[in-house]
């Protein structure tokens, strides 16, 4: 992807879809942020239709779904009202100073019936939802957790956006509205996201190798239940998508157990971060290096 006349196109010049949405505003855009977001929204269609009527009093630059698709409301050179009441850095107001992506995510979620409701009352299923105590706050909630196609679209995004505009900083919403927003939540991995858009990492999300056969599990945490696909060998690669305490959300990047599509959560103190540039090549880590499986990780 790349930016013509502060729009997102295709390597190949083929815009990305763009919906103008009328909430922008009529002052010089001085970006200087990107801030994420949540939609709190039951799908991306909803959260874009929304944004685009007067009546919502609100915009984003770019909403990006859960499947990864990308699509922008407001040129990166035009005012859109994401940030409302804010302030960082000395600077109040910005939405004159930064540019908004919104995330496809129910956000803050509670539990009702035995299941994970979002406010607007649809249900979220357990392997998506992770507890967690958002950073300003002291109690635990449910939150969606984001997918691995709308973090890479995001992060590819964000790379962009920084190197195009010479942005500082990557920052969420509830950083510069502490109290008033929650977004994008403890579901956000913020610190790595942030690395990999300012150019401080490779271009994608850590990868780490389990060090001992590790159980997988639907939640962070010992008392969540097992996926059957489990254990993951010794050895085995993946991607950290979320963290929460010492529990890691992660992808599984082999094939485990016959399976090769694979999510979950484990614990972070036996995953080794890797740099595959330093590793052997033609290294098979499907080959478990100990077989003693211990139940209690």
């Amino acid at each position: 992807m790349k930016i013509l006349k502060h729009l997102l196109v295709d390597d190949d010049g083929t815009p990305y879809p763009f919906r103008a949405s009328p909430n922008v505003g009529s002052g010089k855009l001085e970006a200087k942020y990107l801030v994420m977001h949540f939609t709190a929204g039951s799908s991306a269609q909803e959260s874009i239709d929304w944004l685009c009527k007067p009546a919502a009093k609100a915009s984003a630059h770019v909403v990006i779904g859960r499947d990864g698709r990308i699509t922008q409301l407001v040129p990166f050179n035009k005012v859109a009202w994401h940030a409302g009441a804010s302030r960082w850095e000395g600077l109040d107001g910005l939405n004159r100073y930064s540019i908004g992506i919104e995330l496809d995510n129910a956000g803050r979620l509670v539990r009702k019936g035995g299941k994970w409701q979002a406010w607007f009352g649809g249900a979220i299923k357990d392997p998506d939802v992770m507890e967690a105590v958002h950073k300003n706050e002291h109690s635990t909630s449910g939150w969606q957790i984001y997918t691995t196609p709308q973090l890479e679209a995001a992060a590819e995004l964000a790379a962009l956006l920084v190197d195009h505009y010479d942005l500082l900083d990557v920052i969420g919403h509830d950083d510069i509205s502490p109290g008033r927003k929650t977004d994008p939540g403890p579901a956000f991995p913020m610190g790595s996201f942030r690395a990999r858009a300012l150019g401080r990492v490779e271009d994608r999300l850590p990868r780490f190798v389990a060090t001992e056969t590790l159980n997988i599990r639907v939640g962070p945490g010992a008392n969540h239940a097992t996926l059957p696909q489990g254990p993951l060998p010794t050895g085995t690669r993946v991607e950290v998508l979320a963290e929460e305490g010492s529990w890691r959300k992660v992808d599984v990047l082999d094939t485990v157990n016959g399976a090769n599509d694979l999510q979950g959560w484990v614990n972070g103190r036996f995953l080794r971060r890797v740099d595959e540039d330093l590793e052997p090549a033609g290294t098979d880590r499907r080959t478990p290096a100990v077989e003693i499986f211990t139940p209690a990780r």
